[in-house]
């Protein structure tokens, strides 16, 4: 028995990082991945024995919020205390440690299912009440990161491309408009193995105490990632394109713990054969590289024999 609606994964298309600095970042909806809320039929499963320990775990952390007044969700904490001793559990298909939102889409099945005033799918323009859900959605989210801007939870709750400006200005945006046929587009390419969030964040926010990696976040990293997502916006691919692959460069140089080891020589490929630039999906360290190209057959050749999964044409 499903207890929720079905959360799409999402992926973060710019900004990963740079959002930490102010920079924009633009997320957009993958439904290629869901999960949802049910209650097991018949006796439970390993997979939902495990799921179902991990919600008792994430309550505990909600309800200990709670009891210290700190929590910020008007969350029902009781129902979901009952529903789990019930055998309450997340039937995900969504990866986790990829960078697509497996914690994201659970923490929006929950606060659709268990917050007393959720808001209205219909509000999601105003801005006051998005930036006061996403400050909820992140708090929750802490529990699996350390730490959460909160977009992940609520772009999967919203469903809608998503955009923040700057750390007081998000709101959703429409897609631009490109050709289902396009030769080119944007995809992921699966590194095989997970990658952990907190372990990255924590290295980059070590980082960000060096003078000189601040002013690269604040200068020319912003200045690339603000320019591709504007270019995208507003579907000039070949703008995209050429900001893409200074972006591109600069991660290469600059954030290379973030990047699978096996990936170098072949982000750097892209680079030098115009063919395909890759970026990170998330915090990295693993999980699903995301690849943009002008021609995604030229592409996938090049990186023959890594398998794309397509998530765009343009």
């Amino acid at each position: 028995m499903n207890l929720s609606p079905k959360y799409f994964a999402k992926i973060l298309l710019f900004g990963e990082y740079g959002v930490i600095r102010d920079a924009m970042a633009l997320s957009i909806p993958y439904t290629s991945f869901s999960g949802v809320l049910r209650m097991p039929e018949g006796e439970a499963s390993f997979a939902e024995r495990e799921s179902n320990a991990s919600l008792n775990r994430f309550a505990s952390y909600l309800e200990e919020l709670a009891a210290l007044g700190s929590l910020m969700a008007d969350l029902d904490l009781s129902a979901l205390r009952a529903d789990i001793d019930r055998g309450l559990f997340f039937d995900s298909s969504i990866p986790q440690g990829y960078g697509v939102g497996s914690s994201g889409a659970m923490v929006a099945a929950l606060y659709a299912r268990y917050a007393r005033n959720p808001l209205p799918l219909e509000e999601a323009h105003d801005a006051e009440k998005l930036k006061a859900l996403k400050a909820e959605m992140a708090q929750m989210e802490c529990y699996f990161h350390g730490k959460s801007s909160g977009m992940d939870p609520t772009i999967c709750y919203l469903q809608l491309p998503l955009l923040v400006r700057s750390s007081e200005e998000l709101g959703t945006v429409r897609m631009p408009s490109l050709p289902s046929d396009g030769l080119g587009g944007i995809f992921l390419l699966n590194s095989g193995t997970p990658g952990e969030t907190q372990p990255m964040v924590q290295l980059f926010m070590e980082k960000l105490k060096e003078e000189g990696f601040r002013r690269l976040m604040t200068d020319r990293f912003k200045k690339y990632n603000d320019a591709c997502v504007a270019a995208f916006l507003d579907g000039k691919t070949d703008v995209l394109l050429r900001e893409l692959k200074k972006l591109s460069g600069l991660v290469l140089e600059n954030f290379g713990p973030m990047i699978p080891n096996d990936y170098h020589s072949l982000w750097q490929k892209g680079i030098d054969t115009n063919a395909y630039y890759l970026k990170l999906c998330g915090s990295g360290g693993g999980g699903y590289i995301l690849g943009f190209a002008p021609d995604l057959e030229q592409a996938q050749a090049a990186l023959n024999p890594h398998r794309m999964d397509v998530v765009l044409r343009f």
